[in-house]
């Protein structure tokens, strides 16, 4: 069995978002408070998250998450890997490196973001998250009794991103295209959990209408759409969706 819990569904400024007096900012609806994309992966005996957002430590704290086996990015955008310093109270707990999972580039920003960690700046002798880098291609790779397949998508016109396929479930956050070859990667899935922005148009993520028709290509038996801004109300816009598909909320879980 395969639990999935959106600990995160928003977008980079969250929501509600600071400055904002818009009705979904001040909605009480709580599908409509939203933290930063991530993902919580547990097996009978692995845990993964995906992504470290802006809010990884709330998301433990809130999800009670007291061990974690690896970390797994899908790339480099400071919402995605903000909250990675707070991966410290696992290597006290555990006592040993947490393996990381990432991209090339990712982990050439994480150098340069979080410099102290890697050794890059001189020790105040302060602790620093303790971790093992594994190196991400387009090849399949395994944590504990997880197998996880990269699926490649771009992120704007060049970046390059990764959703990752687990079992029956694909997770592609942040993409505003997906390769035919990764469609390929997408069929038979049970659950697909998609980027889907909002309404109007973006240069780096899928509207909900283009999430809409690459999930009518990939054809999963059912779809959540994260990476949500405060332009989608849940309530008011669930109601716009096909039968099959949702908006994610922070919270949801699904079992596999």
């Amino acid at each position: 069995m395969m639990r999935y819990t959106v600990l995160g569904s928003g977008t980079s400024t969250g929501v509600p978002s600071v400055a904002c007096e818009c009705s979904v900012c001040t909605s009480i609806d709580p599908k409509d408070k939203r933290q930063r994309t991530s993902l919580l992966v547990q097996s009978e005996s692995t845990t993964i998250v995906i992504d470290t957002s802006s809010d990884f430590r709330q998301q433990m704290l809130t999800n009670n998450v007291l061990q974690i086996d690896a970390v797994v990015f899908t790339h480099h955008h400071f919402d995605h890997i903000g909250g990675f310093d707070d991966v410290r109270p696992y290597n006290f707990r555990s006592g040993s490196p947490l393996p990381v999972f990432a991209l090339q580039e990712t982990v050439d920003v994480l150098h340069s973001t979080f410099p102290y960690a890697f050794g890059l700046v001189e020790s105040t002798g302060a602790s620093t998250p303790n971790i093992n880098i594994h190196i991400v291609d387009d090849a399949p790779f395994t944590i504990g009794d997880i197998e996880i397949i990269p699926i490649p998508m771009r992120h704007g016109k060049s970046m390059r991103v990764n959703g990752y396929r687990i079992g029956q479930l694909a997770y592609c956050t942040d993409t505003n295209y997906i390769p035919t070859a990764s469609c390929d990667l997408l069929q038979g899935l049970d659950t697909l959990i998609l980027d889907g922005l909002r309404w109007e148009e973006h240069p780096t993520h899928f509207t909900v209408g283009q999430a809409l028709q690459a999930i009518d290509i990939i054809k999963p038996r059912c779809a959540y759409l994260t990476h949500i801004a405060h332009q989608i109300s849940h309530q008011r816009d669930s109601a716009k969706l096909p039968s099959n598909v949702q908006f994610a909320f922070d919270g949801l879980t699904i079992t596999l």
